[in-house]
């Protein structure tokens, strides 16, 4: 019978550890990429540039918190008709 060393076991453990922080690391981005850009990166980019069009205005002393609602409902709309269209 054959008795595996403590090097052994420690060294299982430590590959193991190492394997499960890969992995998160390779979870996180591809979670935070499905999460913010999802299936259409035409409407993230929009609503990304609409915060910043919102930021800019509002820095400037321009009241623009009602620009980012619409603009989600109508590139929402433009989401689903272009996925009808592919299908």
């Amino acid at each position: 019978m054959a008795l595996t060393s403590p090097s052994n076991v420690v060294g299982a453990r430590v590959d193991a550890a190492v394997s499960a922080v890969v992995e998160v690391v390779v979870a996180v981005p591809k979670f935070l990429y499905h999460f913010i850009v999802g299936d259409d990166l035409v409407v993230a980019i929009v609503m990304v540039l609409a915060l910043a069009a919102t930021g800019v205005t509002v820095a400037n002393g321009i009241n623009a918190w009602w620009l980012v609602p619409p603009l989600a409902v109508v590139m929402t709309g433009v989401s689903l008709w272009r996925r009808g269209v592919a299908n």
